[in-house]
């Protein structure tokens, strides 16, 4: 059974598509690791023979992620760690964890938290932006266009405040990159 009251750290996708009950949502914080586009999606934004990139969360010194804490609906514990898991682990390129995380309020909170196996298989941290741009512009998998990803996170973190210079340059390269194509 899952702690009560649980709290998951949203930094990409489930941050504009949770997909589980929320019963309260602040922006948060977590140290030591860093946001990127770190893992090739072969599922939900690439194939096996052409993959995509998703964001992920890369231990890195002295860095930290700025993101969403949702704290789940009471009741609905075990029925979003079940849905969480078939939708994040669905390659096991994510190790579940839990993280301390802190709440715009200044509550520190445990938060479930998926961030990246830098031993798996998927795992490309230090891919040049660039590639990455070029990579995004052009990727289709199961749950859709890689380009869609990242303009709704991109979006939704200058929606609630946050700045991620990375991901904002990324936006606007691969919007560059598909006007070009489309020209």
């Amino acid at each position: 059974m899952a702690r009560s009251p649980l709290w998951v750290f949203g930094y990409g996708s489930l941050m504009w598509n949770p997909g589980f009950p929320v019963a309260e949502r602040h922006v948060a914080r977590m140290k030591g690791y860093h946001r990127s586009f770190c893992m090739r999606s072969i599922h939900h934004r690439g194939t096996d023979a052409a993959p995509g990139l998703v964001l992920a969360l890369d231990a890195t010194e002295g860095a930290a992620c700025e993101g969403l804490g949702f704290r789940v609906k009471e009741g609905a514990e075990d029925d979003t760690v079940a849905y969480l898991r078939d939708r994040e682990l669905v390659s096991s390129a994510y190790l579940e964890t839990v993280q301390p995380l802190r709440l715009s309020d200044g509550r520190l909170v445990d938060a479930l938290t998926y961030i990246v196996d830098s031993d798996h298989v998927q795992y490309c941290g230090g891919l040049p932006l660039e590639e990455q741009a070029r990579i995004i512009a052009t990727a289709v998998g199961g749950r859709g266009p890689n380009t869609e990803y990242l303009f709704n996170t991109a979006s939704h973190l200058q929606e609630i405040g946050i700045v991620d210079e990375e991901l904002s340059w990324l936006d606007r390269r691969v919007r560059e990159i598909i006007t070009r194509t489309q020209s």
